[in-house]
Order: structure tokens, then C-alpha cells, then sequence
């Protein structure tokens, strides 16, 4: 009896780390160093490929309940972002090298796990299977998988935003500080008076982007979409968007800027910085331009440009139940993105649930299903019972999980009422299942 999990992202070791947790060997297969995506960078397990943001750990916030029910459920990822934290105000982001190598350490150190360094171009054979290949997955398994499931994959294109070093950021005309003054000032601001914003909106719109490597229409997912794209949408977006200067406040005017550009820390050493909500598709040439259009980042040195790519997804209201396993075959598991769930914590979730439910579909021959009422259980739902003909990836959200029996207006005094029921729910299960436990 033995699992077998492809894939190193986010995803393929959470889902390792649970079914070794109880007792199930496993082989983890990951192609990188041999190969490498469009994405990656090394050849580490648990790569974060475009920020270092897992955001908000605010209880009121979906992504932190999420969290917190990751934690209760014994999530390594969880383990690992909460070890290698750096500060970022309300958010949760981690230094990603450090993040990485506690996953790899983890995961290659486990007596049950052995990570086999081979790619892999058809659904691998085994007592149990899961797939966790990401949204970049190779084209010669991706028809494989579509052969095998009998249905089309959907797609839309992803962009990751510029980095830039610390070093190199004009602190004359920046300043550090959080929205609101909340917590720590964690961030870098640029302000932009409104011409400069003009200018910079401007340039967005006319500028020259990379050509997709692939034919068809791109289909951006509103959760990344590139910069110069809200930009298309018109002259304001952005400063209601990324740049909104809400709850800045420019040391040097005492007023809060027309726009600001934030700068979120990219590692524990604070050398590397990440423009947040600046995902682009643009030339690396045109990258360099907008940059200096920023105030405090005409000098910036740029240690990786935004890149674009294409991500597939499978149509999963049509081929998965719940607890993340094929309809006409409870043994082979997918995970993460592949799925249609977005973002990292999502991957995360959707890899824990596939590696528990695995876990009690191989030891015991039963399922597994979290209950809706939590952030986990009401992500799983969404992604195999919307509509097919109009599903998207998703990112958790509070409009998810099933409304409560009482009317409350009060946006936070009822988002901490959903959040109180989630745990309770969570806690009620985790007392009535030993395996669920660990």
C-alpha cells in the first residue's frame, strides 16, 4: 500500500505531509531541477512563484479563517509560514527561500515520504493517486488527464509582479508605514500627485506588451489581473484599485497622496521588495520605463520582471466530489490549482483535503468531507457543484460558506459570527474522527 503524489508545489507536499501523518507511505514526484516552468526559479519544494503574501490572518478575513482551520488540521505549509514570517502588517508573508527550504527539509527528512526527481507525463500507477501539478502542468499529462476524465481543461493567463531591491528605492521621496497606521509599517509608499498618476496610467495603456505563447483569447482571472489591464479599464481604476492611497498618510505633506505605489518585503532581510498589485504582462523594456514613471523607483534595480503565463484548470463540477477524488474513480486524487481553486492558502487547503480524504479512502474505505460551514469544507463545495458552464477559479470568500440563520448588518460582527461557527464546526469534527486528527 503506497500513495503516489505528482507534483512539489504548495499542494503535493501538504497532501504528502497528511497521509504520512497517518501512516501512509508515500512517493512525491517533482520533474524540477530536470525541468523547469515558466515560473519556477529553483528546485525547491513549496517555490511561492509570485508573492510572498498569504494574506490577511485576520479571523474577519476568509483567508484567515482559512488559515486557522489549516493550522488546527496540522498543515505543514501552515507550520512553515508561520516559522519563516516576516512583517507585513495584518498579512501574513514569509521570507520564500527560508519558507521553501523548511518545506523541502520537512518533506525530504520523513521516514515515509521518498521525493523522486523525475517528470512526469501520464497519470503515474499506484494504491492511490494525486494530482498536484499546478497550473502549469505539462501539456503531455495534461492530455492524458483529459483523455482519462473525458472533459476539456479551461484556462485563463496569470502574471507575476516586478522585483526590486531595497537598496535601490529613493527613500526621499518613499516612506514606510501601513494603511491606517495598523500594526508595524511593514510597507514601502510612493505617492503619486494626480499628474504623475496620469502619466503613469497613460503609459500602462499604450505600452508593449509580451505576445502569449499560446493562440486563443486571454482570459485574465479578476484576482490577478495584470496592471496594464486595469489600466485598459479605465483612467480611475487603479487608484480605487492597487494604488488607492486610502489610509496613507505622506510624512512630508501630512496629506494623504492622489495614488500611491506600495512595496511589500520580500525576504527577512528586507533586501528584496515586491510592487504590489503590479503583475504585468509588459516587455521587460517597457517594465524598466514604468518604473521610472514611479516616484522613488526611477533608480529601482530590478532582480526579476513580471512574467506572464498560461494557467489551466480542470472544469471540477464536472469530474470531482468534495473530497477532491474523480467521480468514476475514488483512488485518483487532484489538487491545488489544477482544481480551480486560487491562490496559495486555497492550493494549500485543497492539498490537505486530498491527502486526508485520501488517507481514510485508503486505510478504512470511506470518505472524508469537511463541513460546509467551514472555509475549507464551503471551498470544496463551490469547486464541485457551481455551474460548469460559467466556473472560475475562486479565491475563498466569505459569500462561500452558507449564510447564518440570523440577519446581522454589521459586516465584521457578522463575519466574526461565520468565523466562530466555522472553528466550532471544525473543532465538533476533529473530537468525532481520530484519523481526521492525525
Amino acid at each position: 500500500m503506497r500513495a503516489t503524489i505528482a507534483g512539489g508545489g504548495l499542494a503535493g507536499p501538504e497532501a504528502a505531509w497528511q497521509l504520512a501523518r497517518r501512516g501512509v507511505p508515500v512517493d512525491l514526484l517533482e520533474m524540477r531541477p530536470l525541468e523547469m516552468t515558466p515560473a519556477h526559479h529553483g528546485d525547491k519544494l513549496g517555490e511561492l512563484v509570485c508573492s510572498n503574501s498569504l494574506r490577511s490572518g485576520d479571523l474577519t478575513n476568509g483567508a484567515g479563517l482559512l488559515k486557522e482551520e489549516l493550522r488546527r488540521l496540522g498543515s505543514l505549509i501552515m507550520e512553515a509560514a508561520d516559522a519563516t514570517r516576516v512583517p507585513a502588517g495584518g498579512a501574513l508573508a514569509v521570507d520564500r527561500e527560508a519558507f521553501s527550504s523548511y518545506i523541502t527539509e520537512k518533506i525530504t527528512t520523513h521516514p515515509l515520504i521518498r521525493v523522486i526527481r523525475q517528470r512526469v507525463d501520464r497519470i503515474p500507477p499506484g494504491d492511490l493517486v494525486v494530482i498536484a501539478t499546478g497550473p502549469l502542468t505539462d501539456s503531455r499529462l495534461a492530455e492524458d488527464i483529459r483523455q482519462r476524465l473525458g472533459t476539456g481543461y479551461l484556462h485563463f493567463f496569470d502574471a507575476a509582479a516586478p522585483l526590486v531591491t531595497g537598496e535601490s528605492i529613493n527613500m526621499d521621496l518613499a516612506w514606510w508605514g501601513s494603511r491606517y497606521g495598523r500594526g508595524t509599517p511593514d510597507y514601502i509608499n510612493c505617492p503619486l500627485d494626480r499628474q504623475q498618476y496620469e502619466n503613469l496610467v497613460e503609459f500602462l495603456v499604450s505600452a508593449e506588451k509580451h505576445k502569449p505563447d499560446i493562440e486563443g483569447e486571454e482570459i485574465y482571472f479578476e484576482g490577478c489581473m495584470p496592471v496594464e489591464e486595469m489600466a485598459r479599464r479605465g483612467p480611475m481604476t487603479l487608484a480605487f484599485g492597487p494604488l488607492k492611497p486610502v489610509g496613507l498618510t505622506d510624512p512630508r505633506t501630512g496629506r494623504e497622496p492622489f495614488a500611491a505605489v506600495q512595496l511589500r518585503i520580500d525576504n527577512a532581510s528586507r533586501s528584496l521588495f515586491n510592487l504590489v498589485g503590479f503583475q504585468t504582462s509588459l516587455t521587460w523594456g517597457e517594465q524598466k520605463k514604468m518604473m521610472q514613471l514611479i516616484p522613488g523607483l526611477e533608480e529601482a534595480e530590478v532582480v526579476r520582471y513580471g512574467v506572464m503565463h498560461r494557467n489551466s484548470y480542470l472544469c471540477s463540477p464536472r469530474v470531482l466530489e468534495a473530497d477532491g477524488s474523480c467521480r468514476d474513480n475514488r483512488m485518483l486524487f487532484f489538487a491545488g490549482q489544477l482544481t480551480g481553486v486560487e491562490g496559495y492558502i486555497e492550493s494549500t487547503a485543497s492539498g490537505l483535503v486530498a491527502g486526508v480524504a485520501g488517507a481514510a479512502r485508503l486505510l478504512e474505505n470511506r470518505t472524508i468531507v469537511l463541513p460546509e460551514e467551514t472555509a475549507t469544507g464551503a471551498l470544496m463545495h463551490y469547486i464541485t457543484t457551481a455551474s460548469p458552464d460559467s466556473f472560475q477559479p475562486v479565491n475563498i470568500n466569505w459569500g462561500l460558506l452558507p449564510p447564518l440563520t440570523e440577519r446581522i448588518r454589521a459586516k465584521k460582527l457578522r463575519n466574526e459570527k461565520l468565523a466562530s461557527r466555522a472553528l466550532e464546526a471544525l473543532e465538533n469534527m476533529l473530537s468525532r474522527d481520530s484519523l481526521l486528527r492525525g
